[in-house]
């Protein structure tokens, strides 16, 4: 058994004294079953990392500790983990760098990464979102909440997976746009569509329901998590620019004043028409 939840603050800071605390409840393995779920942790500072594989291996996710970027690359690469949680700011390679790698290996490329650290200005938590980023937690944090996260993140995983998330390829506005979820790829025109993370969640969750209106806030919560905290200006920036990477398409996406953004193969349509 591990120790009792009262040994634990419910907010962790980098002034804890539990690492005693927790490196003995590590040793005591017998009431965890041999886990099928792995994890890379990524974090400079020992007593953060360690209270992070604590509670993952309360889960029954065996958990890895890496102190540097590039150790934490290396153990990616050849490991292809279930999950990675990253910090941003580590010796050697930081964190973006990290992410931008990982997603740039097509073996570790659809690799969870949650990243945890202590930047959490709303132009730091832009930018790790868009190197990769599946979802952002701000230290201080409870224990609690990030395990929230973890089994978030995986669940997702695992419905696209089985593809039990709808269909896996999405043809729309009469074949023209493809959206292939179990490959990640967006053609127009038979032409694939370079889109960032961010940029295909934002497409995919539109043309979901393509007619129905979503406002900013639902579409920052499925495309960032439910308890990312953005500006709705975020999300205008987002689409700006995924309007310019579907070029002849853009007209799909049409801004509905006041609310938010929807998707239309109706006046995609009528666009084409119109321009041709």
């Amino acid at each position: 058994m591990g120790p009792p939840t009262a040994l634990f603050p419910v907010v962790f800071t980098k002034s804890t004294h539990n690492l005693n605390i927790i490196q003995r409840s590590l040793r005591d393995t017998s009431a965890v079953k041999t886990p099928s779920i792995t994890a890379i942790v990524i974090e400079d500072e020992p007593e953060i990392a360690d209270l992070i594989r604590f509670h993952l291996e309360r889960e029954g996710i065996a958990t890895t500790i890496a102190h540097s970027g590039q150790r934490g690359l290396e153990l990616v690469t050849s490991t292809v983990p279930s999950l990675v949680v990253l910090d941003l700011m580590l010796p050697d390679l930081n964190g973006l760098q990290v992410c931008q790698r990982v997603r740039a290996n097509a073996a570790t490329a659809q690799t969870p990464i949650i990243m945890v650290t202590a930047k959490g200005s709303e132009s730091d938590i832009i930018a790790g979102l868009e190197a990769g980023a599946d979802d952002y937690v701000t230290k201080p944090f409870s224990p609690k909440v990030l395990v929230a996260r973890v089994r978030t993140t995986l669940r997702r995983l695992q419905l696209a997976a089985t593809g039990a998330d709808k269909a896996d390829r999405r043809e729309l506005i009469g074949g023209r746009l493809v959206i292939d979820t179990a490959r990640h790829v967006v053609l127009g025109d038979g032409v694939p569509v370079d889109l960032t993370i961010t940029e295909f969640r934002l497409l995919n969750f539109l043309a979901q329901r393509p007619g129905f209106v979503r406002t900013r806030d639902q579409i920052i919560s499925a495309v960032h998590g439910q308890n990312t905290r953005l500006s709705t200006r975020t999300v205008d920036v987002h689409v700006t620019a995924l309007r310019m990477k579907l070029r002849d398409l853009q007209s799909a996406i049409e801004t509905i004043r006041g609310v938010g953004y929807r998707f239309s193969e109706v006046g995609s349509v009528e666009a084409t028409v119109v321009d041709g």
